[in-house]
This record gives structure tokens, sequence and C-alpha cells, in this order.
């Protein structure tokens, strides 16, 4: 599936019909996750059910058209759904218990209550919240789909305006002539990533480079009447402003992330727990700002779009272990530079990219390690006996014997 995004143009009545719209949208989704909390045993189609209930008690509620109510119910399931899931997983911390929504800026429909004009560049809303009909403002061309592979349609509401958003049932997949290249990622705060090649990718630092002109927008933020139109610009101001760092930093990680996967046939990365990272109030805002777990995020995406293997290794002793011997050489944040008894002398980051490739490879079942030595196997069977050093040389001769990248 994807999603097309595009800019409403509108009239000022059509907007407020958009925010009570997705008032209407959060009011349904608290009510079910009420009628959840204090009915035992109630799943998912009873809350269904439970939005024709309240679209009969609540008149506003029946303006809003009656997929969706179910979406809004939907939602508030799939937030069940996952802590139940986390129980049974038995995730440490906290098990995700939903939530009462407070501003919820979206609503979404399924296949009624909305049509496309013949040159799809209008989208009318036809249920009784008289939203009527509005401009698409985009490049996407929605004449490459039928209107059934149209799935959900959904409105948005940002700081500097309303997108509606086309959720598209079709294969994103995109074939691509093999490269015969391998890398190994290690994401760190100096550089984004310092791949198992030796390259470095400078961290962009968005929010810090945009941190004075924030700070500057919440003074006049804190400066307004609380409730006067002044306070909501400078409010507005001050969200276009955050939108700008967001986007931004998608942007970086798309195209960052759609590089390495069309110039590489296996990625490894790091598994992080950026949750648990964020928790040193010391490096919580640097690590924010490098969203590692989006950059993770669209490289899995990317390499299920080009056929790419992208493997997640375990974090553990990466940058700790020699890529040399595998020995464990202990070293603080401070140390940037591996040092081994072996002889293996080369930057942290790139000896723990190295052992990131190693794992992955490991994981993949191309090597197995052995105690003194590396082992290959190509095609089911022990060919060679082997060092780190020249495992990687003969990485690209792997990749041709093995069967799995066929």
């Amino acid at each position: 599936m994807i999603v097309y995004e595009f800019k409403l143009k509108g009239n000022d009545w059509q907007f407020k019909a958009i925010d009570e719209a997705i008032r209407t949208s959060q009011f349904i989704r608290n009510k079910c996750l009420r009628y959840w909390m204090d009915n035992k045993g109630v799943d998912g189609y009873d809350l269904n059910k439970y939005t024709a209930r309240l679209a009969k008690e609540f008149p506003f509620a029946d303006k809003l058209n009656s997929t969706a109510r179910q979406s809004s119910a939907e939602r508030c399931w799939a937030g069940i759904a996952r802590f139940f899931d986390n129980c049974k997983k038995k995730t440490k911390g906290r098990k995700g218990f939903p939530k009462f929504k407070k501003n919820q800026r979206s609503v979404e429909y399924k296949k009624s209550g909305w049509k496309l004009s013949e040159d799809r560049s209008r989208i009318c809303f036809s249920d009784k919240n008289k939203i009527g009909s509005l401009k698409l403002i985009g490049t996407y061309d929605l004449h490459f789909y039928s209107i059934e592979q149209i799935q959900r349609v959904r409105l948005v509401k940002r700081s500097d305006g309303y997108y509606c958003q086309f959720c598209i049932g079709t294969e994103v997949k995109e074939s691509q002539q093999p490269t015969g290249k391998i890398v190994g990622l290690d994401v760190g705060l100096n550089y984004f990533y310092t791949d198992s090649n030796g390259g470095k990718v400078d961290n962009p630092r968005y929010l810090r480079k945009s941190e004075k002109a924030l700070k500057r927008f919440q003074r006049r933020v804190s400066k307004k009447v609380k409730g006067s139109k002044n306070k909501k610009k400078a409010i507005n101001r001050l969200g276009r402003k955050h939108l700008k760092v967001q986007r931004q930093r998608k942007d970086f990680a798309v195209k960052l992330a759609r590089c390495v996967v069309r110039s590489n046939d296996i990625v490894a990365y790091e598994n992080l727990k950026v949750r648990n990272m964020v928790k040193n109030r010391h490096l919580a805002k640097s690590i924010s700002d490098a969203a590692w777990s989006q950059f993770r995020d669209w490289l899995q995406y990317f390499a299920l779009k080009y056929g790419k293997v992208a493997v997640p290794v375990p974090p553990q002793y990466t940058s700790q272990n020699c890529s040399g011997c595998g020995n464990i050489v202990k070293k603080s944040l401070s140390v940037r530079t591996h040092v081994c008894q072996c002889g293996v002398l080369l930057d942290r980051d790139e000896n723990a990219a190295l052992n990131i490739l190693m794992k992955a490879l490991q994981l993949l079942g191309y090597i197995s390690n052995t105690v003194g030595h590396t082992e290959i196997n190509a095609c089911g069977e022990t060919t060679l006996y082997l060092n780190l050093e020249t495992v990687f040389k003969q990485g690209h001769s792997m990749k041709q014997e093995s069967p799995a990248t066929a």
C-alpha cells in the first residue's frame, strides 16, 4: 500500500467543517475506549456496532459518515490490540495502555462519503458535515489507479494547512539489477552513519540549526495574551517552524535510505532501542534530532520495494569487539579509535560497522564462526576457511554462489 498526499484548497467554512469532522472522530474514538473499559469482553466488532448507537444518541455524531465512524472505532481497537500484544509478549516497561485523545488531527473515510471528479483534481465529501468540494494541489497523478484501489481517504490538519491522503492498495516492488555489493552501517551522533567501507555521512542536525529561531518563536507565544488572536498566530508560526524541521528530517532520511538500498544488495544496520536511549537526558535531544528510527523504517521499506535484503543486527558489543580477531577491546565513548593487539587500527565507528556486517552475514547463513577461524558457507557446503579480511574481499563472489540471493 502506498500513500499519496495532496494539499487542499478551499474556503474557511469548509475548513471549519473539516475541524468539526475531526472533533467528532475524536469524540467517537474516546467513547469507544470508555465503552471497552466499562464492559468486559468487548471486541472490535462490538465497537463498530457501538458507533451506530452513538449516531442515534448524538445528532452531531450522525453528521459524520458511517464509514468514518467505523474508522474511529478501528483506530481505538488498534491501540487496544497493541496493548494486548505487548502484554502477551511480556514487553519490558510500560505496555502502552490506550489513552484518551486530546488533540486529534485527522479523520479517515473508507469507500463511501467522498467522490473524485473526472479529472481527479477535486474531491467532494457528501456527508452531513457539508465539507463540499475541495481542490487537490500536488504532483501525483491519480489516473494511474482505479477508484477501487483507493482503500482509505484521510483528512489531516497541520500548522500550514489541510491535506488529503489517499491510501492506495497496490504493489510497491520494482525490479533492479543486483549490484554485488554489501554494506554495514553504524549510526552515530558525530556522523549520521559510518559504513563498513569507511564512508561517512554528516549528521545534518536540523533541530540544532533551527533552535535559535524556535526559541524566539516560543518566547513570542509566551508573551501573548491567552485566548487572543495574536496568541493563536504565534502558536501557528511556532508550529510551522517545527513542521519544517520535521519535513527536513524526513526528506533526509528518505533520500539517504533510498540511495543506500539501491547501491547495495545487503544492508546491515543496528536494531537500536531508541526509546530506551532517549532516557539519557544529556543525549536525548541529539538522538531525537538524528531520527535513527525513521531512517531504519525507510531502509526496510525500500528493501522491500527494490527486492533487497535489510538485516537488523543486535547492537551488543559491536563497538567493543575487534573486527580482526574478535577479542573484546573495552573503550569509553570518548575514545574514537579502535586499537587491538592483533594489529587492527581503525576508526571506532568503522570497526563497529564491520562487526555489524559480519553479524548480518552470520544471520543470513553466509558465514559461521568457529574457534580460531571464520567459516564461509556457499551452496550449503563448507568451502573455505579464511580470516575476516578475506571474507570482506570475497563478499562479491559469495553472493554469486549463494542460492539465497538468486
